[in-house]
């Protein structure tokens, strides 16, 4: 009897669970489900978000202020859009915790070129600050402004290039037809544009996903084959690619600035940049949020963000070469454990002052905490020898496993005397 009772108590948990996962779904809006009667997730301050709850839009990348962290993109056309509301320009401010690739890896944004054609994915920005009289049920606001019907979409979470967008679906081009350059095209650049046409259709799975589409080519394309640039009459029929574009859904089916041609180009183009974000971390530290703090211990605890290598996190625990500093009665600097220093910085990841406004100590914990959107999964506590203003519970902060150095970042990357 007692067995019966405890099944059915799983099964109603279970039922409970289902029901209430079933009515979460339902609070928001999703590019999945459209009901327009429901509201799109509204982001809360120190809580990350649940999985597919932003809304995706595409377009190419016409301004960028790398140092807050600020985009500016031309969405693309569609047939959501009326003409008039078309190639307005969305702003966005990348989330502390958000992702961007570029070449099918991490990256930062000053790695990607102004007019690449990117994926992104979305939040509105806070409903009292949304611009009602720009949207599109009211296209002629009093100023006579227009704005694209994505305007409220300011606060971006993921971003891709058009490399990393398909090879992360597993889907590449095959190239069915390439319109020859001819000799005399290459007698006079200066006073026209060669276009050439490229003809390509989507593969996933060995099959072909969407109907063929033509690309221009110009003398400016980047083609890349083996450990090396090739050229453009390198590029034939039957072979699977990976492209990268401008000028998408403006002139056709947009402009091709890169195009990989075999797999060892595209390993080589994920492997380099890698390394630059290894490198832009490795200079910056390690992002996260401040998940509790013990005041008394002064045991501060660090929730890592996703947008990070995994493999950096392993140098968490590699012990110091040396002892760091001197010994004191409250807090033994003079061994060589893991350590590590905690740097203030805004939500777009700036620091003030990294060399010089830096607090840390031994790490006491390196843990393994559930995955979810934004959150890497990898939480640490590091017990300060000072707690600074900034080390507060929803704060973001970067650290510098002690092994790393912590060196001067350029004058325009510190937020020092611009408050």
């Amino acid at each position: 009897m007692q067995k019966i009772t405890l099944r059915l108590l799983s099964v109603f948990l279970c039922l409970s669970t289902v029901l209430s996962h079933a009515e979460e779904k339902a609070n928001f809006r999703t590019d999945a489900n459209q009901d327009k009667s429901l509201p799109w997730f509204q982001l809360v301050h120190g809580e990350f978000p649940p999985k597919d709850s932003s809304h995706y839009i595409s377009g190419e990348l016409i301004g960028v202020d790398h140092l807050e962290r600020t985009i500016t993109i031309r969405g693309d056309r569609n047939d959501n859009q009326e003409r008039a509301l078309m190639d307005y320009p969305i702003e966005a401010a990348m989330l502390p915790y958000s992702t961007i690739y570029y070449h099918n890896s991490l990256a930062a944004l000053q790695d990607i070129p102004l007019g690449t054609h990117l994926h992104g994915w979305f939040y509105q920005r806070t409903e009292e600050n949304r611009f009602w009289g720009l949207r599109n049920e009211k296209p002629h606001a009093k100023n006579g402004q227009r704005a694209s019907i994505e305007v409220d979409f300011t606060r971006c979470v993921c971003l891709q290039d058009d490399f990393t967008y398909h090879a992360e679906r597993k889907q590449m081009w095959k190239i069915s037809k390439v319109e020859p350059f001819r000799p005399d095209d290459e007698k006079d650049l200066s006073h026209r544009i060669i276009v050439k046409k490229l003809t390509a259709t989507l593969q996933e799975d060995g099959k072909s996903s969407g109907k063929p589409r033509i690309f221009d080519l110009t003398a400016s394309t980047n083609v890349f084959q083996d450990n090396g640039f090739a050229a453009i009459t390198d590029i034939k029929p039957g072979q699977l690619v990976q492209m990268n574009l401008t000028w998408a859904t403006l002139f056709g089916a947009g402009r091709v600035t890169d195009i990989w041609l075999d797999d060892v180009s595209r390993t080589e183009a994920t492997a380099r940049q890698l390394q630059r974000h290894h490198q832009h971390i490795r200079q910056r530290g390690l992002p996260g949020m401040v998940s509790a703090v013990d005041d008394k211990e002064r045991i501060v605890t660090i929730a890592f963000f996703d947008c990070v290598s995994p493999v950096l996190f392993n140098e968490l625990s590699h012990p110091n070469p040396r002892p760091l500093g001197w010994p004191t009665k409250e807090y033994d600097w003079g061994n060589v454990a893991p350590k590590g220093n905690i740097i203030v910085v805004r939500e777009c990841l700036m620091s003030y002052d990294q060399v010089n406004d830096r607090k840390g100590g031994n790490i006491m914990k390196v843990s393994k905490v559930p995955m979810q959107p934004g959150l890497s999964g990898v939480e640490i506590q590091v017990q300060c020898g000072i707690l600074l203003e900034g080390f507060r519970p929803n704060k973001t902060v970067r650290f510098f496993p002690a092994t790393w150095s912590v060196g001067s970042l350029p004058k325009e990357e510190r937020y020092h005397g611009r408050e």
